[in-house]
């Protein structure tokens, strides 16, 4: 079994199209087809059907197809470690995160990231904690910042607690509190329209399992945006959100108001595969990230955030290296 066989089975994987295939590979389209046919060979078993042109991956194909993608994702961190232990001072970093996360933390922490390794190209895919963690085991990502518990048993994969924050009721910041007061009850909400978040947030399901066991069903204005559109609607007068306190930085136009107990608390985590040793750019923004979190002043973190770490190394899979650039209550989520 060769790889350059792997990565074109992959290829057609992708695409489902022998042709494209091979002009994604740049290579002939007779040469791709041979090589996946000694492939096949050599398995014992047939990886795609090809029915009337229509290209579908088999049984064996599906087995594959993820492990295929772990052997060339762990080649390409190979050579890159290696171009960095030679003196490369550049580097990759793919990076998932949840998208309350890119709304209310990430810009700043790229930005500095940035700033400080220049040479480092950054990655970011933006989805839920289940994609992100699904993405992560077949090594598409470097790390992911995901929101706890896990929805999954992965061994592979491992998480490390950085961040917890509460949750918080928004509106128009040109408005009074929603009830007037400092904090508010989930029972408070049992007659305010509510925008919300589509399905796959998790965010949405504690909103909606905190609402039921208060005993009664959300009334709903708008429900299916996504973080950006749920924040313009609620400063529109749409309706109220239960957010998650993070997203409201550098957003005058919104008012967050904190639940009162039971508050609704959420932990976001740094994972990453246990199989894989990361490469020094993934490293050095894990490290990056845990200072960061560490230099947040009280009046930057308020009463919503908790910093769960205690050093920039914590959590970290091996010990510090030069980088490319130098030589409590319910679980929310999303």
């Amino acid at each position: 079994m060769q790889i350059q066989q792997l990565a074109y089975f992959v290829a057609v994987a992708r695409t489902r199209h022998f042709t494209r295939a091979a002009e994604l590979s740049r290579v002939a389209q007779p040469s791709l087809s041979k090589q996946i046919r000694s492939l096949e060979q050599e398995l014992g078993a047939p990886l795609f059907s090809r029915a009337r042109g229509n290209i579908t991956l088999t049984p064996a194909g599906e087995v594959l197809l993820p492990l295929a993608q772990r052997i060339l994702t762990d080649l390409e961190t190979a050579r890159r470690e290696v171009a960095e232990l030679a003196g490369v001072r550049r580097g990759r970093v793919r990076l998932g995160a949840t998208p309350s996360l890119c709304a209310g933390l990430l810009a700043d922490v790229l930005a500095d990231f940035h700033r400080r390794y220049p040479g480092i190209e950054l990655r970011v895919e933006e989805s839920g904690s289940r994609d992100l963690i699904r993405n992560l085991g077949r090594g598409e990502l470097d790390l992911a910042l995901i929101i706890l518990p896990l929805q999954s048993s992965d061994p592979d994969l491992t998480t490390t607690p950085v961040l917890r924050e509460n949750l918080v009721v928004v509106s128009p910041s040109s408005q009074p509190s929603p009830n007037g007061r400092a904090s508010i009850r989930i029972l408070e909400l049992r007659d305010r329209p509510l925008v919300m978040f589509r399905r796959g947030y998790d965010v949405r399901e504690a909103t909606l399992r905190a609402c039921r066991a208060a005993g009664f069903e959300p009334r709903l204005a708008v429900e299916g945006g996504e973080m950006d559109a749920v924040l313009r609607f609620v400063e529109a007068g749409l309706g109220l959100a239960v957010v998650p306190s993070m997203v409201l930085r550098n957003r005058p136009g919104l008012r967050g108001t904190p639940l009162a107990r039971p508050r609704l608390l959420r932990t976001v985590a740094v994972a990453r595969r246990r199989d894989v040793e990361p490469s020094h750019s993934a490293d050095a923004f894990r490290r990056h990230l845990n200072e960061y979190l560490l230099d947040l002043t009280p009046e930057q973190l308020g009463p919503d955030l908790e910093v769960l770490i205690t050093s920039p190394d914590a959590g970290g899979p091996r010990k510090p290296k030069p980088s490319p650039g130098d030589a409590r209550g319910p679980s929310a989520g999303e």
